[in-house]
């Protein structure tokens, strides 16, 4: 919870103040008019009364209804002021902690989890804060301030006052009891719908493809039946609460009027005034206590379903960052450009086996090393220990000579291209998602850009279009082939200039003719930049000045091509099954 107080910045907490002021001043205004109205009761039925003295407490007692007004919208404003501010701040600190997680933690949200958590969950929170600021404050000062006022009027009307109460205590407890186990899982049914969409937005090209309208409505309307049917459940128990709060508050005015009725016709004549001036305050008073009580179970309805959404954000908030940053911050190592794998395995968090196994290679500064073998035997995950998206169970990786654990992760990563198996374009243009890894502080050159696409092969379609390098980019590069967001993404990466170039799998949507020329551009263009390819062509990695063939996470060749197409048999099959020995022997 203090994480989550920390989102408020001082006026935030001036604005508190300020609504705790106002909320005991109206607190103050609401129950002095009890006393006014007495004055006029006594007024009207006192021979020789005034009227002047009647209109006067009857302005009395407008004003205090204006200005409890007015302090009621004052409050509002506050309340409000500060769940936006809360909320904003609750969702910067979600974004951001989300940002520092590396793929260990990612893995154990959901990607629509932390949707809803950023956004719903908040929401939740906030309406707490906007309805609840009042009724917290307000309800207990109201109601002890108002059992004061009436404690020692009549003992007839304390005892029914008190049992209303108790029957209200009641039927808010049987509701909430009801209710908030419902209200936990609201917010895990709401991940769930929120999964289904998005799985169905995303893969609606394979939906319509294959006629699978009728299985993803199906899927959907399970997961939004049970979402509605959770909330029909909750609201229909609530739906007994107002009724309920109704019948005891109506049920409290009768019991006063009627204790009063028989008070004041059993008593002497010259007490029947005050008798009656006391029941009308009295059945006000107890009013107040009653809408105290209100107040607090409007915050029974609220707080369970906020609670849980302020532990899930805390969940996210808490959660303990696997990989943390090292002191080496220059990029200044003994071995610049130069990577080296040392014994290293890893397997990932929670799994019994390794996915890599004792696995030691080196890169020298502008080698290119390619890596390849069956699907699932380690790859990408290996490559993936190099800008640290996760670190290795066991061995060393070192970068210029240094362990990456001992970099911070921006300066590591500074160092790096990465293209990803996946191309991950952002809605922009192509200019602002090839100049993706300036981080928007406008360092690259034109000609830089322009050059990178070139280099790319991306500039027979990027110059064909209209706006050419501003031409727009949908998001996720929606309105791009598999090979044009292959070139953006990889244009993305040589326009850093980094000192290592990562193409994971970056190269599958290319034709062959792209391929080549792509290569001979790479060597050409970034001759002392090192280069780690992840392939599953041969034709794309034989002229690698190192190959590594993996299989089961193990290394079971390494070496140019020529030496593995004698020496390692699994390269030999991976080799044979793509090309024809006329094509292998060019």
């Amino acid at each position: 919870m203090k994480k989550m107080l920390k989102a408020l910045k001082q006026r935030d907490y001036m604005c508190l103040i300020a609504a705790v002021s106002l909320i005991v001043s109206q607190v103050w205004l609401d129950l002095k008019m009890p006393d006014y109205m007495k004055e006029i009761t006594t007024l009207v039925q006192t021979e020789g009364s005034l009227m002047s003295d009647i209109l006067s407490a009857g302005g009395m007692m407008l004003l205090c209804a204006l200005g409890s007004l007015a302090v009621s919208v004052l409050v509002s404003v506050a309340a409000a002021r500060v769940a936006s501010d809360l909320g904003a701040g609750l969702r910067e600190s979600l974004y951001n902690k989300v940002l520092s997680f590396s793929l260990e933690e990612i893995s154990k949200f959901s990607t629509p989890s932390l949707i809803t958590r950023t956004t719903n969950d908040v929401t939740q929170v906030q309406m707490l804060i906007v309805m609840g600021m009042q009724s917290i404050v307000k309800a207990p000062i109201m109601a002890v301030w108002a059992i004061s006022k009436i404690s020692g009027k009549s003992g007839e009307w304390t005892f029914s006052t008190a049992v209303a109460v108790v029957v209200l205590l009641i039927v808010v407890i049987i509701c909430t009891s009801l209710t908030i186990p419902k209200f936990k899982k609201l917010q895990s049914m709401t991940d769930d719908l929120n999964r289904v969409t998005r799985e169905n937005l995303n893969g609606l090209r394979v939906v319509k493809a294959y006629n699978a309208e009728g299985y993803q409505e199906d899927k959907f309307d399970s997961t939004n039946k049970r979402l509605t049917d959770t909330h029909l459940f909750t609201g229909r128990v609530m739906s007994f609460m107002m009724p309920g709060i109704q019948l005891v508050m109506n049920g409290l005015t009768m019991s006063i009027y009627w204790l009063g009725a028989y008070l004041i016709n059993n008593s002497a004549m010259e007490n029947k005034i005050n008798l009656f001036s006391d029941m009308m305050v009295f059945s006000q008073y107890a009013m107040q206590v009653v809408m105290s009580f209100m107040l607090l179970v409007m915050i029974f309805i609220m707080l369970p379903r906020a609670s849980v959404s302020a532990k899930r954000i805390i969940e996210v908030l808490n959660c303990s960052e696997s990989i943390t940053d090292g002191a080496e911050t220059e990029t200044f190592g003994t071995k610049k450009g130069e990577i080296e794998f040392k014994n290293v395995s890893f397997k990932y968090p929670d799994a019994e086996g390794y996915v890599i196994k004792n696995i030691s290679f080196s890169a020298l500064k502008g080698e290119t090393v390619a890596f390849i073998g069956a699907t699932g035997c380690g790859k990408s995950t290996l490559v993936n220990l190099i800008p640290r998206f996760y670190d290795c169970t066991e061995g060393e990786v070192t970068v210029d000579g240094i362990n990456v654990k001992d970099y911070s992760q921006k300066a590591l990563r500074n160092k790096i291209g990465y293209v990803s198996q996946k191309s991950i374009l952002f809605s922009g243009t192509v200019k602002s998602n090839v100049a993706y890894g300036d981080r928007g502080s406008g360092d690259f050159l034109d000609s830089d850009i322009v050059d990178a696409v070139y280099t790319a092969q991306a500039s027979d379609f990027v110059e064909k279009v209209p706006d050419k390098y501003d031409g727009y980019i949908s998001q996720g590069g929606s309105n791009l082939s598999g090979g044009q967001k292959q070139r953006i993404s990889i244009a993305r990466a040589i326009c850093r200039k980094p000192e290592i170039l990562i193409f994971d799998d970056s190269f599958s949507a290319l034709d062959y003719k792209t391929d080549r020329a792509l290569r001979e551009n790479l060597n050409k263009n970034s001759a002392g930049v090192t280069k780690l390819i992840v392939a599953q062509r041969i034709g794309t990695i034989r002229d690698a000045d190192r190959i590594i063939v993996l299989e089961d996470g193990e290394m079971v060749g390494c070496g140019k091509h020529d030496e593995l197409m004698k020496n390692c048999e699994v390269y030999r099959q991976i080799a044979y099954s793509q090309l024809s020995k006329e094509e292998l022997e060019k």
